[in-house]
């Protein structure tokens, strides 16, 4: 093995671990959301965040949310459907990174946005170069949905949305006492 193909080995290895814990760590929050599972206090509690937050009907939001999570998280783990994880991962932590932590400053210890951040350089970074050769996309020979136009395109739709979402957003309204 010449010096080139061990860092392009190396290179691989580390995309698929940085895909399999990016990609699994959202779908843990997705499936804590949708399925109430791994300690989440449950489907009625997350779309009564959900409407607190100002999203609503809470429960259509959050299941909204939840399957973007998920479904992103998966496909990225997996390696499968080029940028559509990345893009989704995008959407929907833009989403939860200005409406919830962009307040709070920027360290995850005060709620800021510091693991939005990460996460949606993360699905940037992934959109952008794409799998790795470690990828179901790869073992199937299916490229249709990845290099850097149609990433463009689908990150491009993501902020899109992410932003038509945070425009439907009412927020509860308090009046001084």
């Amino acid at each position: 093995m010449t010096t080139n193909d061990s860092v392009t080995a190396s290179i691989a290895a580390a995309l698929l671990i940085f895909r399999l814990v990016v990609g699994l760590g959202l779908a843990v929050h997705g499936a804590q959301k949708v399925f109430g599972w791994f300690g989440s206090p449950g489907r009625l509690a997350t779309a009564q965040g959900f409407e607190a937050l100002g999203f609503r009907p809470g429960a259509f939001f959050a299941l909204s949310a939840g399957l973007g999570e998920l479904g992103g998280g998966v496909l990225t783990a997996l390696g499968f459907l080029g940028a559509v994880g990345p893009a989704l991962i995008v959407m929907v932590i833009l989403v939860a990174g200005i409406a919830v932590h962009l307040k709070n400053g920027f360290l995850s210890t005060n709620n800021g946005w510091e693991l939005s951040g990460l996460y949606v350089a993360s699905g940037l970074l992934l959109a952008l170069i794409g799998f790795g050769p470690y990828s179901l996309d790869n073992a199937i020979g299916f490229t249709m949905l990845s290099g850097p136009k149609i990433a463009g395109v689908l990150v491009l739709a993501a902020v899109v949305l992410a932003f038509l979402n945070l425009a439907m957003r009412r927020p509860v309204q308090t009046t001084a006492p």
